[in-house]
């Protein structure tokens, strides 16, 4: 463990494809009301709308998500078809952060915020961490976290190959408690008392060259609902701050529906705002500019 970083604090968002817009909406209130960190693990959809806490862009996820949410070159079947990928590469990690929603860089680089991204290595079937300080250079760690199984190509990152986070580790709370944070927020894409069962996936027919990758994916949900039950233990005990949504909205990994996307994004604003006094008093923090 290092012993670094005893006593600070962390942000764990968990992924959801756009159920990640809920964290989306509660990171902006964090930052619309001063909500500090040292570190956020971010996973899938959690690492990609998360980095906008960073680079201090508040709404940005939101707005190029429902401005764009009917490009066929955004995400969706027509990219899966033309690239093989469901999240189209030159689109959402060129122009986009480039050209039509420019994402802020330097500002991201020169932040004191230590950033995770959780991703999955095929080989070896286990979860890493990979902390990103050069955002133009880690944008293919951001891509691999989100890269979700039979509808992502496998992404080649410093000479391994990555898939979705949220495969190995999809609320990584053990990790960061392994690593010593002492104050510790956790973003749930889930309602309170979800659970998750055992999908029947073909992941021995895709994935059969990486037995370890599809031992991991089969025992998913198990790894998932024991972390759950972790995270009750600790939220019960007052060790960690748990935001989760207030009801199940019902929405699609890839929603195209704009009213949907808004809706998941302003119940993260309003479940956040309900609980900024808890997070302020667990966090220490003395005023908020409400």
């Amino acid at each position: 463990m290092d012993n670094s970083k005893k006593s600070k604090t962390v942000f764990v968002l968990e992924g959801g494809a756009m159920r990640g817009l809920y964290s989306a909406g509660v990171l902006d209130v964090f930052m619309q009301n001063g909500i500090p960190t040292d570190a956020i693990y971010g996973v899938s959809a959690g690492a990609l709308f998360g980095i906008n806490f960073k680079s201090r862009q508040i709404g940005r996820a939101i707005r190029y998500n429902v401005k764009y949410a009917h490009e066929k070159n955004y995400m969706g079947l027509y990219s899966l078809i033309t690239t093989g990928n469901i999240m189209n590469k030159e689109f959402c990690f060129d122009k986009l952060v480039n050209e039509l929603d420019k994402f802020d860089f330097e500002t991201f680089d020169n932040s004191p915020i230590d950033f995770y991204a959780v991703v999955t290595n095929i080989e070896t079937g286990l979860a890493e961490y990979i902390k990103i300080t050069d955002a133009r250079y880690g944008l293919e760690a951001l891509r691999a976290s989100g890269s979700m199984p039979f509808v992502s190509k496998c992404v080649n990152f410093e000479g391994e190959k990555y898939l979705d986070g949220a495969i190995a580790d999809p609320i990584p709370l053990q990790k960061v408690l392994d690593e010593g944070y002492e104050k510790i927020v956790v973003v749930l894409t889930r309602p309170e008392n979800y659970r998750k069962h055992r999908e029947c996936m073909p992941y021995n027919l895709f994935y059969k060259k990486y037995p370890k990758f599809v031992k991991t994916a089969i025992n998913q949900y198990e790894n998932y609902n024991k972390t759950l039950d972790l995270i009750k233990k600790y939220e019960d005990e007052g060790r960690i701050v748990v935001l989760r949504p207030s009801k199940d909205l019902k929405i699609a990994r890839v929603e195209k529906n704009l009213e949907k996307l808004t809706a998941i994004h302003k119940l993260g604003m309003d479940d956040c705002i309900s609980k900024l006094s808890k997070v302020k008093d667990y966090l220490n923090i003395s005023s908020l500019c409400i």
